[in-house]
This record gives structure tokens, sequence and C-alpha cells, in this order.
């Protein structure tokens, strides 16, 4: 059946189109503003997290399905969450292929995840939402994050990570939204055949590598390039590489942009474009910036008490509705 489903050509993601249109409102404009001021004073003072260890984020993943196929089975959903862990705590296996010259940069995240036990009112669950889709595919649109526009509604966005897999149109793999937007949107969205290991996942996306690509811009990384195609784009880490533009498939290494030789561009990148099986570490840098959001604009969802420190660097954002 995987072989059978349609699958984009190569890595399409819309978090930077979503962080555009969330710029129109103030609200979100000043929030960025003020989670970057943050940001770069976590690691301006050596990124000293207040966590003591590794924290777990509750996950609950809604299955917004249009027919069976996309009604993925909970044995599918249940495959992503060890990608997620590995990726994030830098256990992957495949982390070998990083060239030597980057191997020392290879970063654990001290971040896990686990499918939630207990739901919004406290009852157990097993963390899968399941709602028959009103529509028959979705954009960037957040569509699919609303019981009222043909999706499902997330739970609590400061004490779980929403994750929709469904169906998606426009050759879109996922999209995420950065801290600071509007809690009601607040959250992941996956390609159903693009989602955990198994089932309707197929390759080359099949390794649950969009997921930990889109958790990223939910943990404030940014795509290594910079969203620019012209050299002056940036991530704001200091040990990734400039980039000129996106990499898709498997790119052979070195692969040079941006006078970045004689190493190139560091494309095995989790933020890059590249296929599942080619993308494979996080750096220091990057792990900073997910160390700051934790302890800031997402340390409600931590369990160290430092809801105070997302307090007082949010605001909240109504987003006017048509």
């Amino acid at each position: 059946m995987p072989n059978a489903l349609k699958v984009p050509p190569h890595r399409s993601c819309g978090a930077s189109e979503v962080h555009h249109r969330l710029l129109e409102n103030r609200a979100y404009q000043q929030n960025r503003i003020d989670i970057e001021r943050y940001t770069s004073r976590f690691m301006l003072w050596g990124a000293r997290s207040r966590r003591t260890g590794p924290v777990t984020i509750p996950v609950v993943v809604h299955v917004v399905y249009g027919d069976a196929t996309q009604n993925i089975s909970d044995a599918q959903v249940q495959s992503q969450i060890p990608v997620l862990n590995q990726d994030y705590g830098a256990a992957n296996a495949d982390k070998g292929n990083v060239p030597q010259v980057w191997s020392n940069l290879v970063a654990d995240a001290q971040v896990q995840f686990a499918l939630a036990t207990v739901d919004p009112a406290g009852k157990p669950t097993n963390g899968i939402d399941r709602v028959q889709a009103g529509a028959q595919s979705f954009t960037t649109d957040d569509k699919v994050k609303s019981a009222a526009t043909g999706g499902a509604d997330p739970w609590p966005s400061d004490r779980f990570l929403n994750i929709w897999v469904c169906n998606l149109g426009g050759g879109l793999l996922g999209y995420a939204q950065f801290p600071g937007g509007p809690a009601a949107t607040d959250g992941v969205v996956i390609l159903y055949t693009a989602f955990g290991t198994i089932g309707t996942a197929t390759a080359p996306f099949n390794l649950g590598r969009t997921t930990t690509h889109e958790v990223g811009h939910w943990l404030n990384l940014i795509h290594i390039w910079g969203d620019r195609l012209d050299c002056s784009g940036t991530d704001l880490v200091d040990d990734t590489p400039p980039q000129q533009a996106p990499n898709y498939g498997k790119p052979a290494f070195p692969h040079v942009t941006c006078n970045n030789g004689p190493n190139g561009d560091m494309f095995m990148n989790y933020m890059d474009y590249v296929d599942d099986d080619t993308m494979v570490m996080f750096t220091p840098g990057q792990v900073a910036r997910i160390s700051a959001a934790l302890d800031g604009p997402r340390s409600s969802l931590t369990g160290n008490g430092q809801a105070r420190v997302q307090q007082s660097i949010m605001r909240p954002v109504v987003m006017e509705t048509t």
C-alpha cells in the first residue's frame, strides 16, 4: 500500500509561510522580538539552562482523516515517538554519517517526548485523538486545527505539544508554528505519508524526520539557510555554516555555497530539506536555542516551574476570524 501513495518529490515545509502570515499581527511581532531578545541573552550567558536534566513533553496526536487510508494506525503514531527521542537525544544510530569535520558538533538537546497518558480533563488517554475530516486536504491556513473548519480542536498548548496528522496539499510535508503565536493554533502539522516509520510512511520520508524538523521550528529553530537565497540568510546559530539555499535529496559532501568551503553546507542537519535518511544532527548552537525556548516561551511544558518566564515575555495573540 505505501508504495502506491502520492508523496511530494522533495521536502517542503510551510513554517516560514505561516510565520510571515502571523507577522501581520502586532502582538505576534512583539512576541517574536521579545523571544529573540530572551534567546540572545540566554545564549550570551552561556546557555545556562534552569533545567537540571532532560524534560519530557506530553504529546497529543490528532489524526484528522478523510478516508480509511489517512486514518493511520495507533502503531504508526507510536512509531514516531522513538524517532523524536533518538534524534533530540543524539541517540540516532545514523549520526555516524556526520562528516568527521563536524562529528564533535552532534548535540543532545536534553528533551524527550511521550504520548500523553492523561487528557485535559484528567482522564486516561493513549494520546491519540481521531477526527473525521471535513475536508479532503488541508493547507497552511490552520483549518486542520479547529473542528469548526473541518479539523480537530487542540488540547491546551501550554500543557501539550499538539501534532495534527492529515492530508496536506500543495506538496507540503508539514508545517509548524514558532513560539509566540496564537495558543489556538500552536503546534505541528504533518502529512500522513510522512509521519512515523510504518504504515503509510513512504520513502524517502519514512523515517519520521519530517516531525523532527517541524518540532525543531516549534522549539524556535530556523531553517539552516535562513530562508533567503542570496547568502545573507541566517539561522541565528554560530556553529552552522552559511548556506545559500535548501538542499534536497541526498547531496554529496562537500557541497560548497556562499564561500563556505572547504566543508560547505551542513546539509545533514535536521533543519535542511534533505531526505529522511540524510538528516541526522543538531548542533550545540541549535540546542542552545532549544534550551532557551524550553526555559522561556515553552517553559509551561517542562514541569520545572518556569511558566512565569513564559508569561513575562509572551502576550496573547488574537487572530481575526473571517
